[in-house]
């Protein structure tokens, strides 16, 4: 287990009132918990502007399938990027619509230009990556 440090911040009294009020709603136990969250958050958006750290994600779209073509390009671009594709779940939203849930992994740019070669694809009606940390740099 690491050691713990103690250190003291300057506030304003407002902020820190609705800071309190928001880890309150959230279920926190105290601040340093929300604290040691927000510090890690910052670390994983950081880690995932450096274009080669190993990250994982998930890719989540929204499509039509009627669409001509849209889950055969789907399809066909997972298999292509099979070394960072974990998994994926599929769900018929409607007669129209469906959703599609894609596990990634891998490096930050590959990772990155695959979720938005997936969202540009004709028929996605909507997509975004969900950027997470492989937690093997965090504590």
């Amino acid at each position: 287990m690491s050691s713990l440090t103690r250190f003291g911040i300057s506030i304003d009294d407002k902020l820190l009132q609705t800071f309190d009020q928001l880890i309150k709603e959230a279920g926190y136990g105290s601040r340093s918990e929300a604290i040691r969250d927000l510090i890690r958050n910052y670390l994983v958006a950081r880690q995932w502007e450096e274009s080669q750290s190993p990250v994982v994600g998930t890719i989540t779209l929204v499509y039509d399938h009627h669409t001509v073509g849209v889950e055969h390009q789907l399809t066909h671009q997972q298999h292509e990027h099979i070394d960072q594709i974990c998994a994926s779940t599929h769900v018929h939203l409607d007669e129209h619509n469906c959703l599609e849930v894609i596990i990634v992994r891998g490096p930050a740019q590959t990772v990155r230009s695959l979720a938005d070669h997936l969202i540009a694809q004709r028929g996605v009606k909507h997509g975004n990556l969900t950027c997470t940390t492989t937690g093997a740099t965090l504590t």
